[in-house]
């Protein structure tokens, strides 16, 4: 493999898929499959956990076949492998067998570097397989999955989805199947909610978005739903604080700046930037100030502090509403 492949070439060689995010991974594996039953619908697939593969067990899947097959040769957490498995892989790079590929599943860093080092240098086509931990990263997944069917979503359902979901990439994919297969037309934010409403995540943030807005009675109807589900309070005391906090930051951000500059001085992703400049406005420095301690009113409360966690959370999204100077209502 001296050059090396497109990352559109799905039959190329070697394909090294890195990272631990296991639905990219089985993604990875799935397209070049696919790919390769499409050139022959008799591909044999040989999918090995990297204790399968012993020295000299290569060889034997790689070996010229009677009938010429095609091939695809799975090997997973290929950073497990033997030292003399992984001499007997690094020498198969240099002459790797025609109509045969072979896929290795890789988790990146230290262990196993040698034999992610040489796939890499012997040309091997690459696939980025990492965790999303950023919001936004997974904001992007969610476009992208809507994109790839040709459905057309709102940045609002987007993030709605992301916000009810959390961050289960397998738990994203299949509701936005879900809605795909569903939904006819635009998928929107109203969609979302009705579909994902009660998850903890987006009921929690549904209740400081509601507060933080100065829509009292629709926060509080919220709250009274979240609590019947079963969400702990302190995740909307903790998603009141945030929303309360992220008001104060963007109020005493320089004016005029632009939302990529704002997001990395405030520790926002963009997104969030628009939507709590549509929030904050009415908010003053007092009110700020008058929630954040209202908040923590309720958080010593729903901690132990008093007798009724549901009634000192009732106060504190009231607090919050009129904070806002009850815009809205």
């Amino acid at each position: 493999m001296a050059r090396k492949p497109s990352p559109d070439d799905l039959l190329a060689p070697v394909t090294l898929a890195v990272g631990q995010e296991d639905l990219l991974l089985d993604r990875a594996v799935q397209q070049v499959v696919a790919a390769a039953r499409a050139a022959d619908a008799d591909t044999d697939v040989r999918d090995l956990t990297s204790d399968a593969l012993q020295p000299g067990t290569l060889a034997e899947l790689t070996s010229p076949s009677l009938f010429a097959e095609r091939k695809v040769v799975v090997v997973r957490n290929a950073q497990d492998l033997s030292a003399d498995t992984i001499k007997d892989v690094k020498a198969y790079f240099s002459a790797p067998a025609e109509e045969i590929t072979l896929v290795l599943l890789h988790a990146g860093g230290a262990k196993g570097k040698g034999l992610l080092d040489a796939a890499r240098k012997a040309g091997a086509r690459e696939v980025a397989c990492a965790k999303m931990t950023k919001p936004a990263d997974r904001l992007g997944f969610v476009r992208s999955e809507f994109r790839a069917t040709g459905r057309s979503a709102t940045p609002e359902a987007c993030q709605a989805l992301v916000d009810a979901i959390g961050s289960d990439l397998r738990e994203l994919a299949s509701a936005c199947s879900q809605l795909v297969a569903d939904v006819e037309g635009t998928i929107d934010e109203a969609v979302v909610a009705r579909y994902y409403t009660g998850r903890a995540e987006a009921s929690s943030f549904t209740v400081a978005d509601r507060a933080v807005e100065g829509r009292a009675a629709e926060a509080l109807e919220a709250l009274r739903w979240s609590m019947a589900t079963g969400v702990a309070p302190v995740l909307i005391t903790s998603a009141l604080a945030q929303g309360v906090r992220a008001i104060g930051k963007l109020a005493s951000a320089p004016r005029g700046a632009r939302p990529g500059d704002l997001a990395r001085e405030l520790g926002m992703p963009p997104w969030k930037i628009d939507r709590v400049r549509q929030q904050m406005r009415g908010w003053s420095a007092d009110g700020v100030a008058v929630a954040l301690r209202a908040v923590a009113e309720a958080d010593a409360g729903v901690k132990g502090g008093g007798d009724d966690p549901e009634y000192a959370l009732e106060k504190a999204v009231v607090a919050v509403a009129r904070a806002a100077r009850a815009r809205g209502q």
